[in-house]
């Protein structure tokens, strides 16, 4: 059987979440960041990319397709 790859995505962290609203810091932690210039590959599902919708001005997203 042929396995097919999923898409990702990597996602940055480059903003910090001091003096920012509770849910933005809880998706950051969520997504896998907590600290900055820390970068996670993610699969690309719509639920990942609402959190990053909800904190697109925290991260930098490069998509990745393999």
């Amino acid at each position: 059987m042929a396995s097919k790859k999923a898409a990702t995505v990597t996602v940055t962290q480059i903003g910090s979440p001091i003096g920012r609203q509770q849910y933005q810091r809880q998706t950051l932690v969520g997504l896998g960041l907590n600290k900055m210039h820390r970068t996670r590959t993610l699969e690309d599902t719509p639920a990942v990319r609402g959190m990053i919708a909800k904190v697109s001005h925290l991260v930098r997203v490069e998509e990745t397709s393999e």
